[in-house]
């Protein structure tokens, strides 16, 4: 699942078009065992009765919403995970080792050769590289297996009444309704991840509305069945809409001279090829970059990690989910699943990741020393990766943003 959601957050609901609006779906597929029944609290009854009345005003029949709400309570596990805050985390080269595991890899490959002619129908429509939609299944569902079980009505229905997400929630409860009132799918059948993402390719209800497509043409956008097809061209669009360059790269691994100003090595710093090329950044093998537009150099572990030219599709990527290691696993991934190498450059990895806690602290020091982070939420964004360089500069370390346990012991 992409941090909260498949597709970024920032999409607008739309009404869905699809035939059998209003009707009933039919499935062979056997309805999906339910649990005990959540508790209903008169504190959610009283949120449920008020959020109907919005959602009626929005367009949704009393019918569509009081069969989705039909014994739809507080889920304990949805409160649970949305309430826990991961304090230890994968340093990078540990989620790509993940990412592109081997068996991950071996899977990909199977399903690009039993579903070829879907994906190469789907790559014809859309532009989209077949390996890199491969790769998001893989990265958001293992292929599917992994699809998400709980009733996605109960599960925003949840986050809604908690309060924290609430508008996230209330919008995403519309769009789901919507759905349901447009005929894909039914309320037992709609289930996905505790934070409301659903199907092959985790797509939230609003990123659904606006991007699902029926490729197969029975009628209905489905990405929760077993056929991946209407998923996987969903996410073909989704990238499509987003900028995707046909043949493109995401990226690749360089190698950068000497003595490099690792201070310009940011996503932020988009430049031609031509400027990094005068700059000594090269290929692996000392073979000039290619030209695929503006581009960027990265080195997410640092000045002792391996260095990477990224393009405008990895930005698109980004659209999907905004994880560096994400864009960069889905890349990867979809590089192996074509037949291409690991990354050939050595990791620190004698490097713990920092905890949260430490990462706090880290942004609470740099802060007492006068470089700005913005905030002290324990995540190492833009903000404090120029702090870090800021004070690597200052004290005539080589400025690569790299939050490490020796940076902290050095700030304390």
């Amino acid at each position: 699942m992409h941090q909260i959601t498949a597709v970024t957050l920032a999409l607008a609901v739309a009404v869905a078009g699809c035939a059998g609006a209003n009707q009933p779906l039919e499935s062979s597929e056997p309805p999906m065992a339910r649990q005990a029944p959540s508790p209903q609290p008169a504190s959610f009854t009283a949120w449920r009765d008020g959020f109907r009345g919005r959602a009626l005003a929005q367009g949704i029949s009393p019918q569509v919403f009081d069969a989705a709400f039909a014994g739809v309570g507080v889920n304990a596990e949805v409160v649970r995970l949305d309430s826990r805050q991961a304090e230890f985390t994968k340093p990078i080269w540990e989620y790509l080792d993940g990412a592109a595991s081997q068996t991950r890899v071996e899977t990909g490959r199977g399903r690009r050769q039993s579903l070829a002619p879907t994906l190469a129908g789907i790559e014809q429509r859309y532009g989209v590289d077949s390996d890199v939609v491969l790769a998001i299944w893989g990265m958001e569902s293992n292929f599917g297996a992994n699809r998400g079980s709980i009733p996605v009505i109960e599960s925003l229905a949840t986050l809604a009444y908690e309060g924290r997400r609430r508008s996230f929630a209330e919008e995403q409860l519309v769009g789901a309704l919507r759905i349901l009132q447009a005929g894909d799918t039914t309320p037992d059948r709609m289930v996905g991840s505790w934070a409301g993402a659903m199907g092959h390719t985790q797509f939230i209800p609003t990123s659904y509305l606006s991007t699902a497509v029926d490729f197969t043409g029975d009628g209905r956008r489905d990405v929760w069945g077993d056929d991946p097809t209407d998923a996987l061209a969903s996410a073909a669009n989704y990238l499509a809409r987003n900028g995707w360059q046909p043949g493109r790269p995401w990226g690749m691994e360089v190698r950068v001279p000497q003595g490099f100003n690792y201070g310009s090595a940011d996503q932020s710093n988009r430049r031609p090829v031509s400027d990094w090329a005068a700059r000594g950044v090269t290929r692996l093998d000392g073979s000039p970059l290619p030209d695929h537009g503006p581009a960027a150099v990265i080195a997410p572990a640092g000045a002792r990690g391996p260095a990477f030219v990224v393009y405008q599709n990895f930005f698109v990527i980004k659209r999907y989910n905004n994880a560096t290691s994400y864009a960069m696993g889905v890349g990867h991934l979809g590089d192996r699943i074509a037949g291409g190498a690991p990354f050939a450059g050595a990791w620190p990895r004698g490097e713990r990741e920092l905890s949260r806690t430490e990462k706090i602290e880290l942004q609470e020091r740099l802060i007492a020393r006068g470089y700005s982070t913005g905030t002290t939420d324990g995540v190492i964004g833009p903000n404090t990766v120029n702090a870090i360089r800021a004070f690597q500069s200052a004290q005539g370390m080589v400025p690569d943003g790299f939050a490490t346990a020796s940076l902290l012991q050095k700030l304390r």
